[in-house]
């Protein structure tokens, strides 16, 4: 279990993920509307998309990835290119109160950063259509570093650039290995499992009030 600190030391920066944090993402959802549950859990069975999604991640380009995995597995191949052609129908809707959160604390003059994992391409997209991923005072995303969430590397890069000593950052991530990877640096964290209880850890740390939101 991963304890969030109560006498932490103070907060210099809140550094928050984007997929289910600020943005939903849950692909699956989509091609059951798109094709029928039994027919995605079948292709989800049969091809890793995740994994596929991970090289995007990670800093490849991303039509090549999709539609290279889509020629090798020609018997899912129109639904593999929607990962590309239909990218934004997946990445929606914003999670309001979460960016509500991201804005107060910008009123507040509190620093905030992103780290997501996330392809160079696919957050051009996304950057598009949500304005509130330029409010951010830095951005870590893991297809510009080449790196991932959850290994080692890209939280010692984010700690070398942003200036804040590790126990100072409270980071905000749906995945508990990526929470636990930050928590084994020092930092503080929040298991993100529903907007609300993510605008009350930040009312609870004196971070906002509900005021703002």
């Amino acid at each position: 279990m991963i304890k969030e600190t109560a006498s932490a030391p103070t907060i210099g920066a809140v550094v928050f993920d984007i997929g289910n944090v600020l943005i939903r993402w849950q692909p699956e959802d989509l091609y059951d509307q798109w094709i029928g549950a039994e027919r995605r859990r079948q292709m989800f069975a049969t091809v890793d998309l995740h994994a596929m999604n991970d090289r995007v991640d990670r800093g490849e380009a991303f039509q090549q990835v999709i539609y290279d995995f889509a020629e090798q597995n020609p018997a899912y191949r129109d639904e593999i290119r929607w990962w590309h052609d239909r990218w934004l129908e997946m990445a929606q809707p914003a999670i309001d109160l979460s960016v509500q959160t991201l804005k107060a604390l910008k009123r507040r003059n509190i620093p905030v950063f992103a780290l997501s994992n996330f392809g160079r391409e696919p957050f051009v997209l996304a950057e598009e259509k949500f304005e509130f991923l330029s409010d951010f005072d830095r951005r870590y995303l893991s297809g510009h570093m080449g790196v991932a969430k959850p290994d080692e590397q890209i939280y010692q890069m984010v700690e070398a650039d942003c200036g804040h000593d590790p126990q100072t950052l409270l980071f905000v991530d749906d995945r508990t290995e990526n929470i636990a990877a930050a928590a084994k640096r020092g930092w503080q964290t929040h298991h993100f499992t529903a907007p609300r209880n993510w605008a009350d850890h930040l009312i609870a740390c004196g971070l906002i009030d509900k005021a703002d939101l």
